[in-house]
């Protein structure tokens, strides 16, 4: 049986277990700080040349200017072409509504444009006719001043001859018979004298009246023709807001994009301006990202940025540029805003959105939903 180990070399053994164990952890830790320190450099290096030039968040979203579809006219729907998730283009048709009412005053705004074309005519053969009126009244003013001529020359003879007969009344060379007859002669002669006046004083008249009504026509259609006349304009753009409404009866796609929010059914009746669909443009999509006040200390409008999408994930990055800042802070913004006067304030640090706007063709390939997560980065250093 061999002799058991002495104290001395159980000790000896121990002190030595001691020893390399001790020198194994002063071997394992000097691996760790060689390895910290590596990835401190590592990061170090990665900070300077990297990442002091960007800031990142994962508090950005998918957003984009849905376009709203609402009717311009009042009326019953007949028809809905459309349902939510269907792509349409600009112009495709939406839906269409009752026409009826609209081609009635269509109709209506034809058969005025009508009448008002016959008037203007009308007021044109008018003034041919007022026309022939006052040359016709100067022809009656020449007429009634010969008879005036007429008239003087008959009351000027017959007064000499009264005269005359009045001169020799005294010597009894003329009867008492003739003398009258000679006077109620001049009196006639007077009386056809102040009637062939006041003849042509008429006659001026009248035809100072037909100019009147001549100028009075005149000014109606002067300077204008058929097409330019105040009552066919007026009466044709009744006849353009009429056709406009028929047009409105169909309604179109204002945008490219997807249909969402369809909140319309045949047989019902819309009114003016109440929404009916939405339509979200998927080219043209941007992201809200809302960054940490302290990350925006250099951020400036058109940098360059990279957004991934959750729906894609890493393998799909997208490029675009900072397009603008919001005008407030999301806590400012909201509904309620944070009421920050009172004693137990609590500082904390806010949000600013900044809008990212992407590249249509990296849309094109990979459409993005307004809505979805993202994660943006944005280069500093241009």
């Amino acid at each position: 049986m061999a002799d058991a180990a002495s104290p001395i070399e159980i000790a000896q053994d121990a002190a030595a277990d001691n020893r390399q164990r001790a020198a194994t952890r002063k071997t394992w830790l000097i691996r760790l700080a060689i390895g910290v320190a590596v990835v401190g450099l590592l990061w170090g290096a990665w900070y300077l040349l990297f990442g002091r030039n960007h800031v990142g968040t994962d508090n950005a979203y998918v957003n984009a200017e849905v376009a709203q579809v609402t009717p311009l006219i009042s009326a019953q729907v007949t028809e809905v072409r459309v349902s939510d998730t269907a792509t349409v283009k600009k112009g495709d048709i939406l839906a269409r509504l009752d026409p009826s009412n609209a081609r009635i005053s269509v109709a209506q705004a034809e058969a005025d444009l009508a009448e008002a074309r016959r008037r203007f005519r009308q007021t044109q053969a008018t003034g041919t006719a007022l026309s022939s009126q006052v040359q016709a009244r100067a022809a009656d003013i020449a007429q009634a001043r010969a008879r005036l001529t007429a008239a003087q020359a008959d009351n000027e003879k017959a007064r000499i001859d009264l005269g005359r007969r009045e001169s020799l009344a005294g010597s009894g060379a003329v009867s008492g018979e003739e003398l009258t007859s000679s006077r109620n002669a001049a009196a006639a002669a007077r009386a056809s004298l102040a009637q062939a006046q006041a003849a042509v004083a008429m006659a001026q008249s009248t035809r100072g009246a037909a100019l009147g009504e001549l100028a009075a026509n005149d000014a109606l259609v002067r300077g204008s023709t058929e097409d330019s006349d105040p009552g066919v304009l007026a009466a044709q753009a009744k006849l353009d807001a009429a056709r406009l409404e028929l047009d409105r009866t169909v309604i179109r796609a204002p945008i490219d994009g997807v249909i969402t929010k369809r909140a319309v059914q045949v047989g019902q009746r819309v009114t003016q301006g109440s929404p009916i669909m939405s339509i979200v443009p998927l080219t043209q999509v941007y992201v809200d990202a809302n960054f940490k006040e302290r990350q925006l200390a250099r951020v400036k409008v058109g940098m360059p940025a990279t957004v991934t999408a959750d729906i894609y994930g890493s393998g799909v990055v997208y490029h675009g540029r900072v397009a603008g800042f919001s005008g407030g802070t999301g806590s400012s913004m909201a509904l309620i805003p944070a009421q920050n006067a009172t004693g137990n304030w609590i500082k904390v640090v806010q949000r600013l959105p900044i809008r990212i706007a992407l590249d249509p063709k990296e849309l094109a390939e990979h459409p993005l939903r307004i809505g979805l997560s993202t994660e943006v980065e944005i280069d500093l250093a241009d």
